[in-house]
């Protein structure tokens, strides 16, 4: 009886676990109403504990016709990031940002080695060579974050119950980061849905060059 018992809590064990945790469901648009894509939404518990992974997940930012694709991506603090050129020209990548300064002298393929963010930060992405290539890396200091679509819409899953303060970051935000904080009390393991209106800035980019799509740099 008592190893029919066991075997019970080994199985129940899992569907539990599930059970106790819960989701946040965020919603951006702009002050006309309109999505916004490429927000990154965190979720940091009130009390500032965070259990962080010893080796993160990597990433990848990948050079497509001279752009860095995706435009923002979302990172732990810690994670190694690789820069794949799939491009037939050679890029120069590079950083000036606090969070992280790096260079990645010109080079076609993917790098030998790829980039760690160890510190929690925006950071810009920039080509020596192509003017207009802007890319962003969100390194977040909680693990739980999610970054929104073309629907403007993000779920971060899989929260313990307990309260958070969620906050929201977007290239063009016209406000400071810390201004969007929200407290989110999911304690008894419920979904909540968070919206955020937005004041974005105009997005400023250099123009391509002409040449750009013919061979060379």
């Amino acid at each position: 009886m008592r190893k029919v018992l066991l075997a019970s809590l080994f199985v129940l064990a899992p569907a539990l676990a599930h059970a106790q945790t819960a989701r946040i469901a965020a919603s951006v648009v702009d002050i006309g109403g309109q999505p916004v894509a490429d927000a990154v939404v965190v979720a940091m518990p009130a009390d500032g504990v965070v259990r962080l992974p010893e080796h993160p997940r990597g990433g990848v930012v990948d050079q497509v016709d001279k752009e860095f694709v995706p435009k923002v991506v979302a990172v732990l603090v810690g994670t190694a990031v690789t820069f794949p050129n799939k491009d037939n020209v050679r890029h120069h990548v590079y950083s000036f940002s606090p969070a992280k300064r790096f260079e990645l002298p010109l080079y076609a393929g993917v790098p030998a080695q790829p980039v760690v963010f160890d510190k929690p930060g925006v950071v810009v992405l920039g080509c020596n060579i192509h003017d207009w290539m802007v890319g962003y890396v969100y390194v977040s200091d909680s693990p739980y974050f999610a970054k929104t679509g073309k629907d403007g819409k993000a779920v971060i899953t899989d929260l313990p119950p307990r309260a958070y303060d969620v906050r929201v970051w977007h290239p063009q935000l016209d406000v400071t980061e810390a201004s969007t904080r929200r407290r989110v009390d999911i304690s008894h393991g419920s979904a909540v849905d968070v919206a955020w209106t937005l004041k974005l800035k105009p997005e400023l980019r250099v123009h391509r060059s002409p040449m750009s799509g013919m061979g060379g740099y």
